[in-house]
Parts: C-alpha cells; structure tokens; sequence
C-alpha cells in the first residue's frame, strides 16, 4: 500500500528530500487532514458518482431531444471522475501533473471540448456541435488517461495505425 500511496503522490527517496527544500505553501496544499483509507473511500465514490452520470447520459441519449441531457451528464462525469484524482494526489499535485508538458495538449482540448459541450448543449443549443464535442471530450479524456501509463501513448498509435494500413 504504501508503494501505491508514494507513486500516486509521486514521491520517491530523491522526491521526498528535494521537497522537504520545497516551497511550504505546496507543502501545506499538498498535504490534507484525510486519512488514506479515506482518499482511496473518496475517490471511489467521486469515481463512481462521475460514471453513474455518463451512464445516466448514454441512457438519455435514446430519449426523444435527450441529446442536450446526454451532453450535460456525460460532461458532469468526466469532470467528477477527473477531480476524483484530487482524492489520491491532492489539488496542487494533480495540477502541475494536469499541465506538465507531456499533457498540456490533452489538458487544454479536454477542458475546451468540455466547455463547448455545455456552450452548445445551452447556448447555442446544437445538438450535433454538442455530439462532436462529446466525442473530442472522450478521445481528449483518452489520450489524458493513457498519458499516465508508460508506453500507453505509443502502443495506441501503434495499435490505432495497423488498424488503419489494414
């Protein structure tokens, strides 16, 4: 457990004693009152709440105009599920790690994809704009998560490039 707990929070031996040089305001950010078991208890249900919501979302998807409320839901999980990290890493970590420089294109797609859903789901009220954006929010989120798996990004394009030399 405490592997998980230091490569979670991205600590190891030479991590710990530059950050005890580190800035304290990270420190104090960085570190919460929360027990363990109740990050791993928080993230679970974040994690849970945010896929109940996109499934709730595809079950709206069939119901006649359901389009808007698949959009709004699906967006809703996405974001519930990307906070529930917070639970494990803590705010400020998960930040720096959201826009460090192997992320920063997923990061900023996924967060425009997520706010041009809502934009034409309310605004503009565009049914196949708020589609398209579900999609880029789904391939956006994709390509965040498998970021953080070593070698991910490259097995995908591998994998997505045979299929498409066929």
């Amino acid at each position: 457990m405490d592997k998980l707990r230091k490569a979670l929070s991205g600590r190891d031996n030479s991590d710990e004693q530059e950050e005890e040089r580190g800035n304290i305001m990270t420190q104090v950010m960085d570190n919460s009152t929360l027990s363990w078991n109740t990050r791993v208890k928080g993230f679970a249900i974040c994690f849970g709440v945010g896929f109940l919501f996109s499934f709730l979302g595809s079950v709206f998807l069939f119901l006649p105009n359901g389009i808007t409320i698949f959009a709004v839901f699906y967006t809703i999980g996405n974001i519930l599920g990307l906070g529930s990290t917070c639970f494990l890493m803590g705010p400020v970590s998960q930040c720096k790690r959201m826009f460090a420089t192997t992320r920063i294109i997923a990061t900023i797609i996924m967060f425009a994809a997520l706010a041009m859903t809502l934009v034409s789901a309310f605004v503009l009220h565009n049914k196949a704009l708020a589609l398209i954006m579900v999609v880029i929010q789904f391939l956006a989120m994709t390509w965040y998560s498998l970021s953080y798996i070593p070698y991910a990004r490259d097995a995908a394009k591998k994998c997505f490039g045979s299929c498409l030399d066929l």
